[in-house]
């Protein structure tokens, strides 16, 4: 999956609005920037648009921290749970999230908002059958 490793990180412009919107964050790995998380709502839940961690603070459960932070910042905000959603069989996707409290939504579960997402994805050629919507309650 070099294609996906590969893609370059979103434009300034688009982590700006994020940033102006109050659904970014970076975590410090104590020598500089580690990584950061993109949040959006999607049918009235905070969900990870994308969350990156520079391979070189890898295994440090930096991930982890920022969910855990947006898990934070979702609760205050009266949303009730955390959506993303990944690919199904890549070890540090669907079943590390699995590992963070992540459970799988059936595809009657998803919203319509989180269901448009799952569609534009595929649009952009990424088989449904290796994706997943995951959910977290906060």
């Amino acid at each position: 999956m070099s294609d996906i490793a590969e893609h370059p990180l979103p434009p300034i412009a688009t982590l700006d609005a994020y940033q102006r919107a109050g659904r970014s964050w970076v975590i410090d790995g104590g020598t500089g920037p580690a990584g950061f998380v993109l949040v959006k709502l999607v049918d009235g839940l905070a969900h990870i648009e994308q969350i990156s961690i520079d391979p070189a603070y890898a295994h440090r459960r930096l991930g982890a921290e920022l969910i855990d932070h947006v898990g934070s910042w979702a609760a205050a905000g009266n949303r009730s749970a955390l959506t993303l959603s990944t690919f199904r069989q890549v070890p540090w996707n669907a079943p590390y999230y699995a590992r963070l409290g992540f459970r799988e939504l059936a595809p009657a579960e998803l919203g319509p908002e989180l269901a448009e997402l799952m569609a534009e994805e595929a649009s952009h050629g990424l088989n449904p059958a290796d994706r997943v919507a995951m959910i977290r309650s906060v």
